[in-house]
């Protein structure tokens, strides 16, 4: 049976946080230590409240993000983003970018995906301009974390696209490349901002 067969006759149920925390103990399950395994689960208290299908991009933001306006205010840190929105294709981060206009005000957007885009140009805005939310792909975002043209420090909201599907009606998480970006990205940082408290993950 494909997905997309399977897909066609399940109504789309919104993700949880359950959904990704089970997915970080299947991927990790067999490959680490219990000491390890513990180290890489994310309690309830690291998500935000996710997205139940009825909230617009803006309106989702507005509602987990309602001081954003301070924030964006009292960011001046290059190098850095104050919220992190993580999807499966370009064409998606620019659908996203365009569709939170009414949340974002005048803060600074960066593209943060491979396509048409030299990750050496990412690295130089980075490190010229202050700009408040990055959006792209999670292989993108890794290697810029990676090369240290970004880092996490200064990124309080981590927003996955986790119920929007594709023409195939794959989720970002349905797709075994970006599936495995992802936790790769949220192993080698984010996890461990989060369980301190710095980072809170979404699931629009």
């Amino acid at each position: 049976k494909k997905i997309s067969d399977i897909l066609e006759k399940s109504s789309p149920k919104p993700g949880v946080p359950e959904d990704l925390q089970n997915l970080l103990s299947q991927h990790f399950g067999a490959k680490r230590s219990v000491i390890e395994i513990e180290e890489l689960k994310l309690s309830d208290s690291c998500f935000l409240p996710a997205n139940d299908l009825t909230h617009s991009f803006s309106s989702y933001l507005k509602e987990i993000c309602p001081k954003w306006a301070k924030l964006r205010k009292n960011h001046k840190e290059k190098k850095s983003v104050v919220m992190l929105v993580i999807c499966s294709s370009a064409l998606r981060s620019l659908e996203l970018i365009k569709s939170m206009i009414a949340f974002k005000g005048d803060c600074r957007v960066l593209k943060l995906f491979a396509k048409h885009i030299k990750i050496k140009e990412q690295i130089n805005m980075l490190e010229k301009g202050v700009f408040h939310i990055g959006v792209g792909t999670p292989g993108r975002i890794k290697a810029l974390v990676e090369q240290d043209g970004l880092c996490l420090n200064s990124t309080k909201y981590m927003i996955l696209d986790w119920n929007w599907r594709d023409q195939k009606l794959r989720r970002m998480m349905d797709i075994p490349e970006i599936k495995k970006e992802t936790i790769d990205l949220l192993e080698m940082s984010v996890i461990k901002l989060c369980r301190e408290g710095s980072v809170k993950l979404g699931l629009f």
